[in-house]
């Protein structure tokens, strides 16, 4: 049986199992399967015996720190044989293609720690990628205050409308309610026709811009009951299109600072009553 005998790398402490026959390959020159260190495994040859009790002289610090593993044979390549002067020595590629397994070092600090080994994005990404986010943000906004922009910035509207008629959308007059007021208005009944009723109001808009037609709520009360409460007997709501006249051109809105004339004629022959109320409205 072939003794065994264990010699120690030079380079990381690990000790290794040897025989005699692997030492006399090269002369005893052998390469460390862990950290590649070329050595003399005879020079480096230890005893694993315990020593003997009462020796004062030994220091098991003195021979290195201790090893986890005791690694076999099989983790010692033999040196490769010398080279001319002019050889480079053995690249990254060469020690790839080695055949012999080798140990990998293990970052034990980070071996958990997955998000440290994330390729980090370079801080040109990020500074082209914030243009591009304001661009789209200004665009979205356009897109929704278009109408307002037309109305408030003239100059901009034909621009606006050519991007609309790509986009598919539209350039409207703006639902300002408070830009609107009914300056008088007045309920009669018709002399002619018994039962009808005819309303009459002016509309105005103080915008310097034009507005959409409103649409206008009429609203027939009873008599006013003891409570104070004054019912309500009818009610209609009147669209743009059933108190403007047919010339009147509804999708460019009211002009501006211009006032409107509304005649309606109204079929109370089934109610009866008092009163009224009307106020104008955007849907």
């Amino acid at each position: 049986m072939t003794e065994e005998l264990y010699t120690r790398c030079p380079g990381c402490k690990t000790i290794f199992r040897v025989t005699e026959p692997q030492l006399a390959l090269r002369d005893g020159q052998v390469r460390c399967g862990h950290c590649r260190t070329v050595f003399n495994g005879r020079e480096h040859l230890i005893s694993l015996a315990p020593p003997a009790g009462g020796e004062p002289d030994y220091d098991e610090l003195a021979q290195g720190p201790p090893t986890v593993t005791l690694r076999s044979a099989r983790s010692l390549d033999p040196p490769p044989p010398a080279e001319p002067a002019s050889v480079v020595a053995e690249t990254e590629t060469e020690r790839e293609a080695d055949p012999e397994p080798q140990e990998q070092e293990v970052d034990y600090e980070n071996r958990f720690a997955w998000d440290k080994r994330k390729p980090k994005r370079s801080r040109g990404f990020y500074a082209a990628l914030v243009p591009i986010l304001v661009l789209a943000l200004v665009l979205q906004s356009v897109f929704h205050f278009r109408d307002a922009i037309a109305a408030n910035w003239p100059g901009a509207k034909p621009l606006l409308t050519k991007a609309c008629s790509i986009a598919g959308c539209a350039i409207r007059p703006l639902n300002d309610v408070d830009a609107l007021t009914i300056d008088g208005s007045e309920l009669q009944a018709d002399p002619a026709h018994q039962g009808l009723l005819i309303l009459t109001a002016t509309l105005r808009n103080r915008a310097r811009y034009a507005i959409a037609y409103p649409h206008l709520a009429l609203s027939l009360t009873g008599v006013q009951a003891a409570s104070g409460m004054v019912p309500t007997v009818a009610r209609r709501v009147l669209a743009p299109t059933d108190y403007a006249g047919g010339t009147i051109d509804l999708p460019a809105g009211m002009p501006a600072n211009r006032e409107m004339q509304v005649k309606v004629f109204i079929d109370a022959s089934s109610t009866t009553q008092e009163g009224y109320l009307l106020y104008a409205f955007y849907p």
